[in-house]
């Protein structure tokens, strides 16, 4: 049996997750942490658009949604290695503090890709704290590298 490999990250940011939750569920909260070219609709069975540049049309299905809790997407379209992916954001909140477990699950092998993706999703989640803390995120059109 082949196992798949997952990307996972932890991001502590100093707000409630209440503004997280927001943050990862609104079009003004992700154009600000991952692109601005994007149409999104917080309801489960929606399909999100994501662009970077004008190229790389990514396609996220909302599967799943627990208000300040989870958030979950699978991609539709995209890359051929993210198509069938899971996207999970698992929130949490303690005294004033939320943490966020990031994870893209089920990957068919460990490639170029997949490691650049790792760093990627490392940036969108600094660029989340960044959002959530201070107002202004480090979306795909402002980064330098």
């Amino acid at each position: 049996m082949r196992t798949l490999a997952n990307i996972e990250h932890l991001q502590t940011v100093n707000v409630p997750a209440s503004t997280v939750y927001e943050a990862l569920t609104t079009a003004k909260g992700l154009s600000e942490i991952w692109t601005n070219e994007l149409i999104v609709n917080d309801q489960i069975g929606c399909i999100n658009e994501f662009l970077f540049g004008g190229k790389g049309l990514t396609k996220m299905r909302v599967d799943e949604l627990v208000t300040d809790k989870k958030i979950l997407w699978q991609c539709v379209d995209s890359d051929p290695e993210w198509i069938g992916t899971t996207i999970s954001f698992d929130i949490e909140e303690k005294n004033g503090r939320t943490s966020i477990i990031f994870r893209q699950m089920n990957w068919e092998e460990v490639t170029a890709f997949f490691r650049l993706c790792n760093y990627n999703w490392a940036i969108f989640l600094y660029s989340l704290k960044l959002y959530c803390e201070e107002g202004e995120g480090l979306p795909y059109h402002k980064r330098k590298f």
